[in-house]
């Protein structure tokens, strides 16, 4: 039984029994194609199957290749750059009426002084400290001046003495 792949470019001899009344799935070896086989009446053809034979192997087809579809390609506009930049001094003035006088707002970056956060905070430390000194010093005069205080002036120094007792454990046992 001879058959044709359904690409129609290659021809195969098979034995009469091999395919069903049922039929079977076959595959081409040069393209590749599968599909179901039913068999073929061989009353139709009229030339001899070693005739056919004889051509299929004397003739060799090279395999085609599978052709793939050529993808879309977006059309792409190309832009043509502008001649003067939207924002622009001499744009704005001509177009909008804006006028951007180049005035040096900016404070001077070169000449600026910072101290930095560490520094800033050993110079509060040193702050209160010295403020805790003061009030120390001057307690006995605020106190007959503003009785009221005393009782805020000793919890105030009592907790001085605290943070420096936890201080001084800490320190101790580390």
């Amino acid at each position: 039984m001879i058959i044709t792949c359904n690409c129609g470019l290659k021809k195969f001899s098979l034995p009469d029994n091999s395919i069903p009344s049922a039929g079977r799935m076959v595959q081409c070896g040069s393209c590749g194609l599968k599909w179901k086989q039913f068999p073929v009446n061989e009353k139709n053809n009229t030339e001899p199957i070693s005739n056919i034979k004889k051509k299929i192997t004397s003739q060799p087809d090279q395999a085609q290749p599978k052709k793939q579809k050529a993808k879309k390609v977006k059309k792409t506009s190309v832009r043509k750059p502008r001649e003067i930049d939207l924002y622009s001094p001499e744009y704005l003035a001509k177009k909008h009426g804006i006028n951007l006088h180049e005035t040096n707002n900016k404070p001077d970056t070169k000449n600026k002084v910072s101290i930095g956060f560490y520094s800033s905070l050993i110079i509060l430390l040193v702050f209160a400290i010295a403020f805790s000194r003061t009030l120390y010093f001057f307690q006995d005069f605020i106190i007959t001046k503003l009785p009221f205080t005393e009782y805020y002036l000793k919890y105030f120094f009592e907790s001085i003495r605290n943070l420096f007792e936890i201080w001084k454990s800490l320190i101790s046992n580390y």
